[in-house]
């Protein structure tokens, strides 16, 4: 009995801290957002600035969700090599839009500028998604969960690592193009081309991913894998085949979005894919992890949050320089909602349905 009335007495004890977190997180969100209010330190137009860097940012974030949660939801493993994936594409991109720029043709044709090195990107992140899941994943496919995530994190330093050695430790800029450059005057406000355009991008390629995984005979065979490898081999699929397709799909996702992120931050280096993967993991989180409209979702929240956030959570509150502080505004968002909705945004029909 004494053991039993410890246990429940810990039991809330620690429901207690939980509850007392929670309400301290929301009562700290509530009280620095009416300060902010009051102050009227920001305009309507200002906000709107935040609010677009918070959708292109997210909309980033979004693509290279959906890699970690397709693969989650067939091999239920977290592929934390993903980010330096998505970091290869932007290489991929920044040598043959640099190439590109050189001869004039971006400057011409800024469309196709911008079209090609992103195709380009998606082909060799694919390819090396191909390569490391033939190498470093399918071997160790039967194996405890633990095995594979260290074989994921080895995968993810000898590609930061191999890519340092190729092209050195520097930070290079990515080109620009100009037709990207100023802003577009929408309901006479001042908004960023290349904010919207990546956006608008992002957008197109999600899309396209929901149509092949929703509506296409290669999509509806990814789902029955996911559901089941057994049943999927049995009723005639070739799981190995499938596999790789998620991985090749997820990773040119990622390459993508290495592209359109480059656009925005002008900038590739070898250690670019650790922050915005661990956040693209968060944003897959966020929206349920396995479910690819809750990976969409789940990026365009915490893209927004983090964009908002500090300036409209953190400035009320008296922090001095809030915007510093976005990285911890993304991951206190992942702490909230696994305290309140552990699931995710969109993970509880999925649960309901695999139980």
């Amino acid at each position: 009995m004494r053991t039993s009335l410890g246990e429940r007495l810990l039991d809330l004890a620690v429901s207690g801290v939980l509850w007392g977190f929670r309400i301290l997180l929301v009562a700290g969100i509530l009280i620095g957002t009416i300060a902010t209010v009051r102050a009227g330190k920001y305009t309507s137009e200002q906000w709107i600035d935040f609010v677009v860097f918070g959708i292109s940012q997210g909309s980033i974030y979004a693509l290279i969700a959906l890699g970690y949660t397709m693969v989650y939801g067939i091999l239920r493993m977290i592929n934390f090599a993903h980010g330096d994936i998505f970091m290869t594409g932007a290489f991929a991109g920044y040598f043959l839009a640099t190439w590109l720029n050189g001869t004039g043709f971006i400057d011409n044709n800024p469309v196709l500028g911008l079209v090609i090195p992103i195709l380009f990107a998606m082909i060799v992140a694919g390819g090396i998604a191909m390569l490391v899941e033939r190498i470093a994943y399918r071997p160790l496919r039967g194996a405890p969960r633990l095995v594979p995530l260290i074989s994921a994190i080895g995968a993810s330093f000898f590609l930061e690592y191999a890519f340092r050695g190729f092209f050195g430790p520097g930070v290079y800029a990515y080109p620009p193009i100009k037709a990207l450059e100023g802003e577009w005057n929408i309901l006479s406000v001042g908004i960023l081309k290349v904010q919207v355009v990546v956006a608008i991008a992002a957008f197109i390629m999600m899309a396209i991913l929901y149509f092949i995984v929703m509506f296409t005979k290669v999509g509806k065979a990814m789902r029955a894998v996911s559901e089941s490898k057994d049943t999927a081999a049995l009723m005639g699929i070739d799981v190995n085949r499938i596999i790789v397709s998620t991985f090749a799909l997820g990773a040119a996702m990622a390459g993508a979005a290495g592209v359109l992120y480059s656009l925005i931050y002008r900038q590739v280096g070898f250690l670019m894919g650790f922050t915005p993967g661990i956040k693209a993991f968060t944003a897959a989180v966020l929206g349920g992890i396995g479910n690819i409209p809750g990976a969409m979702v789940g990026g365009l929240v915490l893209g927004i949050f983090e964009s908002v956030g500090p300036s409209l959570f953190l400035e009320g509150l008296g922090i001095p320089r809030p915007y510093q502080l976005k990285d911890a505004i993304a991951f206190t968002m992942l702490v909230m909602i696994l305290l309140f909705r552990p699931s995710g945004i969109l993970g509880e029909r999925i649960t309901t349905k695999k139980a």
